[in-house]
């Protein structure tokens, strides 16, 4: 028989809490599609730049040594920070590479980025990723669990990963010795990060290693079990199952009873008031 017992996980990094204090699952690109992302976005930066100095080399023989000094340094600024900042800002935090690598640079709340996000992160930019071949970029983002790199610190943003596997209906069935107590048993409203983590276990079971999957199933009965009476004595992972079918099942009830009620309003809510015409 299982025991009640609470568990209070600590908020991990892909849970964001949005200004109306809805959380939601989030995940931060990895280190390494990050580098991916900012190595392609540089590099398609570094042949415009060539591309414009060739061209004012061709273009500009008779130039003066100043003007065309001048002239270069105007193209290495429109290259690593007006380029930059204007494809951040026009693309809502999807340039190139993270079109490529499935990403989007997005305010730490979740929000948009505006153009004080992109310009700072294009103007630290030039430091860590220009003038330090990456090196900067590559070791802050190291050292902090969103991959973030100096311009993100500062800037107040990261990146985040949009190209998700778009997620498969799981049949879920409640064992037969369980029918009587699933007649009778009570199951309360779940925290909805619990009820997710509950979701995100059952799905991804079958191939984690048995160690894993005792311990997590463990940990996650535990936290469940106060929200369950009576409960019924089976192993952790067979009641989080038939947790999850309940909840399924009469979250599926609820529904279509309003449903329901909202078809039968609907001639009341539809209609004109009495006397008055249709036109």
């Amino acid at each position: 028989m299982m025991q009640a017992g609470a568990g209070n996980g600590s908020q991990d990094d892909r849970e964001l809490i949005t200004g109306e204090a809805v959380a939601l699952d989030v995940k931060p690109a990895s280190y390494i599609l990050r580098a991916a992302g900012t190595i392609i976005d540089w590099l398609t930066y570094l042949l415009v730049m060539f591309g414009c100095i060739m061209l004012l080399v061709s273009t500009g023989a008779g130039l003066d040594e100043a003007i065309a000094r001048a002239l270069v340094i105007l193209i290495l600024v429109f290259g690593m920070v007006v380029l930059p900042t204007t494809v951040e800002l026009l693309s809502r935090g999807r340039s190139l590479g993270k079109l490529a690598v499935g990403a989007r640079i997005v305010r730490d709340d979740g929000g948009a980025t505006g153009f004080r996000h992109a310009f700072i992160r294009a103007l630290v930019g030039v430091l860590e990723i220009f003038l330090t071949f990456g090196s900067i970029a590559a070791l802050t983002g190291l050292l902090n669990s969103r991959s973030k790199r100096l311009g993100d610190l500062l800037a107040g943003t990261y990146s985040q990963l949009v190209r998700v596997p778009r997620p498969q209906p799981l049949p879920l069935y409640l064992a037969p010795h369980l029918t009587a107590w699933a007649a009778t048993a009570d199951v309360a409203r779940l925290p909805d990060r619990l009820s997710r983590r509950i979701a995100q276990f059952v799905r991804q079971a079958p191939d984690l290693t048995p160690a894993a999957r005792h311990g997590l199933s463990t940990e996650l009965a535990r936290e469940a079990a106060p929200y369950v009476s009576p409960l019924p004595p089976v192993d952790a992972e067979t009641f989080l199952v038939a947790v999850a079918v309940l909840r399924r099942d009469r979250d599926a009830r609820g529904l279509a009873l309003e449903k329901q009620r909202l078809d039968r309003l609907e001639p009341v809510l539809g209609a004109l008031p009495h006397g008055f015409p249709d036109r």
